[in-house]
């Protein structure tokens, strides 16, 4: 009879071995994720005059791709891979994974864009089934996300510029995002929100089309489409109540509700100056939506998402509030004292003090990780 139940106990070493063997895949397709983050800050380094760790000298070049679909790409990939549930969905991850990987290779540049492109691909096929098993709004508008990874990396590998394909990538992390935030809040932010998140959805995806075609008039709609999405985000999500709370939703707001006025100050800069191509703008448009927004949402939800693809536990610890403190008062005094005052100085030391942000992040959700994954249940 006691062998009978331990064969049959859920909870037996026949489980623990189970859930290895399915964990250790997931590893393995979050680790290239995380070299291209390393290798993006070691090329942030580079960026800003700084030695760095390794020096490769197209590290530069790649930079924002690296980080966007490399980085965002692949742990947004995985994360729905986990959510359908069929072996399938993780060939997205796999190939944008790989696509970082070859980029920081000696291999050509068009052998990484183009599995970066097959990624993409790959992506938007991910949310075929997903829409089917749902048909749910929220499920749309990360669809339409997906759809503009992909023609970012269709024009990366036709020879567009990055800068010029910047409000592609922009529009799938921000569309992305905001398609998650309606699945998690959804009652929250009322009956009718799906309908009205996918109208201004579709609205961002025209002014992101309309700013490849025609820059000026198109890039301001695109500011404009941008402003109204963080309004709407803004006035409807659950985190204006939470951030009156305690502990862990009172952390999440925090970050969710400063990552939202970054995204304004983004689409302030399209919207009134038009096209940011180079110089300061284009520096404070990619990095208030890529570490100010981006980042910052990472950071907010990691201790939910996190455990629900590597099965292991994230407790949330106050520590967690010091890294995401640093990593905005970094970048206002990257954004504002370095490039809207002209601080050289100020630019520099934000830049630093950015990585520093990110890494501490790292570390400190290592350490939660580890310790409760110790901490008897």
């Amino acid at each position: 009879m006691s062998t009978t139940t331990r064969q049959h106990n859920p909870s037996g070493p026949s489980r623990v071995r189970d859930v290895r063997a399915s964990l250790a895949p997931r590893v393995a397709l979050l680790a290239p994720a995380a070299i291209a983050l390393l290798a993006g800050l070691d090329a942030a380094l580079m960026l800003l005059g700084l030695p760095a760790p390794v020096r490769v000298d197209r590290l530069p070049e790649v930079h924002g791709m690296l980080m966007v679909l490399g980085f965002v790409g692949t742990l947004i990939a995985l994360e729905r891979a986990v959510a359908l549930r069929r072996p399938a969905g993780f060939i997205a991850p796999g190939l944008l994974g790989l696509g970082a990987l070859v980029l920081l290779s000696p291999a050509p540049l068009v052998v990484g864009r183009s599995l970066l492109t097959a990624g993409a691909a790959a992506l938007v096929g991910v949310y075929l089934p997903l829409w089917r098993r749902q048909r749910d709004d929220a499920v749309l508008v990360q669809a339409l996300g997906a759809v503009l990874a992909l023609g970012s990396a269709v024009l990366w590998l036709g020879g567009t510029a990055v800068p010029v394909l910047a409000p592609w990538l922009v529009g799938f992390v921000v569309l992305t995002i905001a398609g998650e935030r309606l699945e998690l809040a959804r009652i929250a932010m009322g009956p009718s929100a799906g309908s009205t998140l996918v109208l201004i959805a579709s609205g961002l995806l025209t002014g992101v089309v309309a700013a490849l075609l025609w820059p000026r008039p198109g890039t301001a709609l695109l500011g404009a489409a941008l402003l109204a999405l963080t309004g709407w985000l803004a006035a409807h999500d659950v985190a204006r109540r939470t951030i009156h709370t305690a502990g862990l939703t009172r952390y999440m707001a925090g970050c969710m509700l400063a990552g939202y006025c970054w995204l304004c100050v983004a689409g302030a800069i399209w919207l009134l100056g038009g096209p940011a191509l180079d110089g300061v703008r284009y520096d404070a448009l990619l990095h208030a939506v890529f570490l100010g927004f981006t980042l910052s949402m990472i950071m907010a939800h990691a201790p939910v998402i996190l455990p629900a693809v590597l099965r292991r536990p994230l407790p949330y610890h106050p520590a967690l509030i010091a890294p995401a403190a640093l990593l905005h008062a970094s970048l206002a005094l990257r954004l504002w004292v370095g490039d809207a005052l002209g601080s050289h100085g100020a630019w520099v030391t934000g830049g630093v003090l950015n990585i520093v942000a990110v890494l501490s992040f790292l570390a400190v959700a290592v350490g939660c990780t580890v310790r409760g994954h110790r901490t008897p249940s």
